[in-house]
């Protein structure tokens, strides 16, 4: 296994928050299902005591673990989802940054459209936004 580069101890503060708060819920469910360590960590392939270690929160546990709790938690929830590149509104707009037209100050003379014209302008959003979500 490769060495980690990144100790745990030099994650931002909020990474280790929501890891915390997902180990939160993590035991809340099981709880809720009135089920043991033991047994979750047999249905994920993990020691028991790795399972407390997720239950604490540790960051130093395989993400494939804590993935595999949420799975036993949502199965049908996508997880990849909140990622996908339609929901990366940060990249999305430095791509429609890209593609805008740099307007000159608009003066008495100045033609009410910019050069490229809104229906281009309009027209290249929309093909970002479509090759961002990539094929259905």
């Amino acid at each position: 296994m490769p060495k980690q580069t990144t100790k745990p101890i030099d994650y931002p503060h909020a990474v280790i928050q929501q890891i915390e708060l997902l180990a939160q819920n993590i035991v809340v469910a099981r709880k809720r299902r009135k089920e043991t360590q033991a047994q979750w960590a047999k249905r994920l392939g993990v020691s028991q005591p790795t399972m407390a270690r997720i239950e604490k929160g540790d960051p130093s546990v395989a993400m494939a673990s804590y993935v595999m709790c949420m799975w036993l938690i949502q199965p049908d929830c996508a997880l990849a989802d909140l990622i996908a590149p339609q929901h990366d509104s940060i990249a999305l707009e430095r791509e429609i940054a890209k593609v805008q037209p740099r307007r000159a100050p608009v003066g008495p003379s100045a033609s009410p459209t910019p050069r490229g014209g809104s229906t281009q302008t309009a027209a290249g959003l929309a093909a970002l936004i479509t090759k961002a979500q990539g094929p259905r």
